[in-house]
């Protein structure tokens, strides 16, 4: 590993083990499932998603990075910017990308057989946050390569932007309570615990929102944005898939390849839903 991987690597395990110690603390969700099961399961299937993204796409985006510099490809290589500007444009568009992924992932039935993994733990917490099954990591290899070729990022700017999407992604999953008024103000700008949390949702139309992954104005643009449900009416999870055995170890990791369940109907074939009276009056205005 290079000196940068290994200083990422350090700045990430403090983040997580802070934020793990702060749950545990100030919690914003109480816990419906068994810690230590959930945590050994979380901890495998993000250490093969760490591991293929090692693999698969460290690989490939040095390899891009090294072809796009040299040959001056891509749209920021092709425009004479401030190199201020340049880092901030390139910065932002990762991001925006990072949207329509995350968005396609839900959207698409065959990538959501994979980003299904990631929802179905029935818990919230820093645990989740790099829980995604080995094939969604391998196969956003397409998006990794195309974000360094469309766009021309510079090097220092994709490293910067995998910082802050790697720290941010950790911070938004916790389950830490924060002042609800310094979230609302964090929120203007950065995705938050309690606005992913309503992303998690067990409701259709509540997982269905809040796709942005660092800053938070992408959904406000595209009006998906939802805040106005209290984390303590929020279920976790997936609804056909909230009992304990569907998040073993091994289940989780054949579940994009087996026959899938209805989704939004727990195995009693009843929907879980949410009547108008629980939640706020405006979408926009985050609720605690």
């Amino acid at each position: 590993m290079t000196q940068s991987a290994v200083a990422t690597a350090a700045i990430l395990t403090v983040t997580f083990l802070a934020l793990f110690a702060l749950e545990r603390v100030a919690p914003l969700r109480a816990s419906c499932a068994s810690l230590v099961s959930r945590l050994l399961v979380n901890l495998c299937i993000s250490a093969l998603a760490i591991g293929t993204a090692y693999v698969v796409i460290a690989p490939a985006v040095r390899m891009s990075l090294q072809q796009t510099s040299g040959a001056r490809i891509g749209l920021l290589q092709w425009t004479e910017l401030p190199p201020a500007v340049e880092f901030a444009l390139g910065f932002l568009l990762l991001d925006l990308s990072f949207y329509y992924w995350h968005l396609a992932n839900h959207k698409i039935p065959f990538l959501w057989r994979f980003h299904n993994v990631h929802h179905i733990d029935p818990d919230l917490d820093v645990s989740t946050a790099f829980r995604f099954h080995f094939g969604e990591v391998a196969l956003s290899v397409g998006l990794r390569v195309g974000q360094v070729v469309l766009f021309g990022v510079s090097p220092l700017t994709f490293a910067a932007y995998e910082v802050v999407f790697e720290m941010n992604t950790l911070l938004h999953h916790s389950n830490v309570r924060l002042p609800l008024v310094l979230e609302r103000l964090l929120n203007k700008v950065f995705v938050t615990p309690r606005m992913h949390g309503i992303h998690h949702s067990a409701v259709q139309r509540e997982d269905n929102s809040n796709f942005s992954v660092v800053f938070s104005w992408w959904d406000r643009i595209h009006r998906t944005l939802r805040l106005n449900v209290p984390q303590s009416r929020i279920v976790i999870g997936i609804p056909g898939y909230l009992e304990p055995e569907a998040n073993r170890l091994g289940r989780a990791l054949v579940l994009p390849f087996v026959e899938q369940r209805d989704y939004w109907e727990t195995t009693e074939g009843k929907r879980i839903e949410r009547s108008e009276h629980e939640i706020g009056p405006a979408p926009t205005v985050m609720e605690g």
